[in-house]
């Protein structure tokens, strides 16, 4: 059974930075691509980057530049590091595999406010 557990979230100034982590068990990051979503209130879930087996990474166009998605084989864990946070940031983000995915798990609500 796959399992995803995020963490990490938290209330942040805009200009702040936070590392989101994923932690996953029963599937290898080593043989499937995994990608950290977001979903604010009232708009549909979006995938926000994506990282696959080779380190290849991708990121929607608002998050580029500040957002830097990495992974640890060893740790079989995810990492969402969000430099300059803006207010648009703030969501629940979640992560998952993009093909197939997984149950979602309980994500981890960022908040980014004055």
């Amino acid at each position: 059974q796959v399992q995803l557990v995020e963490s990490g979230g938290g209330l942040v100034q805009p200009g702040g930075s936070l590392r989101l982590s994923c932690t996953v068990s029963g599937r290898s990051l080593n043989t499937f691509m995994m990608a950290w979503y977001r979903q604010a209130p009232g708009k549909q879930r979006e995938l926000v980057a994506s990282i696959n087996p080779v380190d290849s990474t991708t990121y929607v166009d608002s998050v580029k530049g500040r957002f830097t998605i990495t992974r640890d084989s060893a740790k079989n864990t995810v990492y969402l590091q969000m430099n300059s946070l803006k207010p648009e940031d703030t969501a629940k983000y979640y992560c998952n595999f993009p093909n197939p995915p997984t149950a979602w798990g309980q994500g981890t609500q960022v908040t980014v406010s004055s």
